[in-house]
């Protein structure tokens, strides 16, 4: 069988966040040795008027928080036009082939509060079928 599960990774890499007007909150790190592309989605639960969110790849030579760059162009922005308008939405953002070897996802918000929920991360492995990471507690694909 050839569906998403035996295609890419799945891997949840970000608490929920509460709401906030200047977040800068980073997901867990990935080593993208063995990856073609990685996909970060989080989800907004909660947005207050003129609320900005943002969802923004960075990345670098070592596993290290210290000295992660954004890369330019990986970044999903939305800005709230109505308090609770952007509720129930997600930023998604993927970067192929990057040119370092460790990525992660930031959340932001600028301007008025904003809330998000979980980051997940989509990896496309190199090499198939994918073998779901360890925080993912069980996963079944069926074809009917």
């Amino acid at each position: 069988m050839h569906g998403i599960l035996d295609n890419l990774e799945l891997r949840y890499v970000g608490a929920a966040v509460a709401a906030g007007s200047s977040i800068d909150n980073n997901s867990s790190r990935i080593d993208m040795a063995d990856y073609e592309s990685v996909t970060f989605i989080t989800t907004i639960t909660d947005c207050a008027d003129t609320g900005v969110a943002a969802l923004t790849i960075q990345q670098n030579t070592v596993d290290s928080d210290s000295g992660m760059a954004a890369v330019s162009g990986a970044v999903a922005t939305a800005t709230s036009a109505g308090n609770d308008d952007m509720n129930g939405t997600a930023l998604a953002v993927e970067l192929t082939k990057p040119s370092a070897r460790y990525v992660q996802a930031v959340r932001t918000s600028a301007t008025a509060n904003i809330a998000y929920g979980e980051v997940i991360a989509i990896l496309k492995p190199k090499r198939r079928p994918a073998t779901q990471g360890a925080t993912i507690q069980a996963s079944a694909a069926v074809s009917n």
